[in-house]
């Protein structure tokens, strides 16, 4: 299964994106993209994180929600827009219910300590209150219940898909019912994280009709803020 090269080696050249067996062909249903010498002479010469200047607006990435606060450095496509505005009125309509965690994060059990763990820790810092199995499973519990107990007590759910999450659905194992129970709620922002679309609707056609968040076109840092903005009211 293809894995996106720029955690390693990065993509801040025009080769490296190229050789890149994820984001050289990358497909979304909507369309593919490219790289090409200006992408990265543009990243270059703003001598600034892949959060801002002409490389938001070469990615497409040209609108602030109407969530977000006033200054937010923060910019969205317009599929990311269409894609979280229904999740924002789930987030509206809990508002009120303070007992509940802000974000529910599905996950493979292969991920809990690499990107799961990384993802889980930016949301925190950004003073998100995150369900993560990792730390909110008491020993001695039944898993699966918790699991339960933790879809009920949160606003929102995330699914971090990877190869290894594709993998575990495939079983029908622990992730695959945590998915199966976020999808019947309609309140999920799938993260795609070392994957194509096109290898996520092979296996889950459902979750892949979904559009969401993607670390080979924006950070994982820079989708924490985006989820911190989404469910700050």
């Amino acid at each position: 299964m293809s894995r996106c090269t720029a955690p390693v080696n990065g993509h801040k050249t025009a080769s490296g994106a190229a050789n890149c067996p994820v984001c050289r062909y990358k497909s979304r249903g909507y369309g593919s993209y490219s790289y090409s010498p200006s992408h990265y002479d543009s990243y270059s010469s703003s001598k600034s994180s892949s959060s801002s200047g002409n490389y938001n607006v070469i990615k497409g990435r040209t609108q602030k929600a109407n969530w977000s606060k006033s200054g937010s450095t923060i910019y969205y496509t317009p599929i990311e827009i269409k894609a979280l505005t229904p999740i924002r009125k789930i987030v509206e309509q809990k508002a009120e219910k303070h007992d509940l965690r802000d974000i529910f994060l599905c996950h493979a059990w292969d991920d809990r300590k690499e990107s799961a763990k990384e993802l889980h820790d930016l949301l925190e810092s950004n003073g998100v209150s995150v369900w993560f199995s990792e730390k909110d499973i008491p020993l001695g519990t039944s898993f699966l219940r918790e699991i339960d107990k933790g879809l009920v007590k949160s606003k929102i759910g995330i699914v971090l898909v990877t190869p290894d999450f594709l993998k575990r659905i495939q079983n029908e194992g622990v992730a695959d019912k945590e998915l199966s129970a976020l999808l019947a709620r309609d309140q999920l922002v799938p993260i795609i994280h070392n994957i194509t679309y096109e290898e996520l609707r092979d296996v889950s056609p459902l979750l892949g009709s979904r559009n969401g968040l993607d670390t080979c076109e924006d950070t994982m840092e820079n989708i924490a803020k985006k989820l911190t903005e989404l469910i700050t009211i």
